[in-house]
């Protein structure tokens, strides 16, 4: 339950750092630190949502976690935030 142990996880298996690189295990560790309110998880949640890294590609679920982040004010996530535009509905 230690955000800042689950944000290293995530961190580690993101980077392959003294484990096997894997996406699918850095976006658990980056949600359960997210939950948390740890704002670099939530950062890094929004860029594996946005890349399509270990969960699937999301671009209105990475800006919900990029807008979290910035609400504490992480930098990154509130220009990620400022710049984002919803897509317009396709019309038929």
């Amino acid at each position: 339950g230690d955000a800042i142990a689950q944000f290293n996880l995530g961190d580690y298996y993101q980077d392959g750092k003294s484990v096997p690189k894997d996406a699918v295990k850095a976006a658990k560790w980056f949600r359960k630190a997210a939950d948390q309110g740890d704002a670099e998880a939530q950062f890094n949640l929004g860029n594996c949502y946005s890349k399509g890294e270990g969960v699937p590609k999301d671009s209105t679920e990475a800006a919900r976690w990029f807008r979290k982040a910035a609400d504490q004010g992480h930098a990154e996530a509130q220009r990620l935030s400022r710049e984002w535009k919803p897509k317009k509905a396709v019309e038929k």
